[in-house]
């Protein structure tokens, strides 16, 4: 008989039906504070006097970092793929122009 072998580190990940659907966001704003990060993910219509947050995910200060690491391996990956993204402003089809969101507010948690 032959001896199977299961990963020892297995974890199974159940995604639901509407969290699948995903949500759009063209705006992030990061706040943090000594024990989180706080992303907000915003919609932002034109010729809307108010957006709308439509998802916030609060991370450790670990976890952010490790957010940040896969996030940059990944686009070094499109890129490879399918070309540089263009961030400059009215470059390409990239949505709505809007300000740099480069603060970070003061939080408390």
């Amino acid at each position: 008989m032959a001896d199977e072998k299961k990963p020892q580190n297995q974890l199974n990940i159940d995604l639901p039906e509407d969290i699948a659907e995903g949500v759009y966001s063209n705006l992030a704003i990061i706040a943090h504070s000594n024990s989180e990060f706080i992303v907000d993910f915003v919609r932002i219509i034109p010729n809307t006097p108010k957006a709308k947050v439509k998802s916030r995910v609060i991370l450790t200060p670990e976890h952010a970092k490790r957010l940040l690491n896969a996030l940059a391996d990944n686009i070094a990956k499109y890129e490879k793929q399918f070309g540089t993204i263009d961030t400059a402003r009215g470059g390409g089809n990239n949505g709505p122009n809007f300000p740099p969101m480069s603060f970070t507010p003061t939080a408390q948690a």
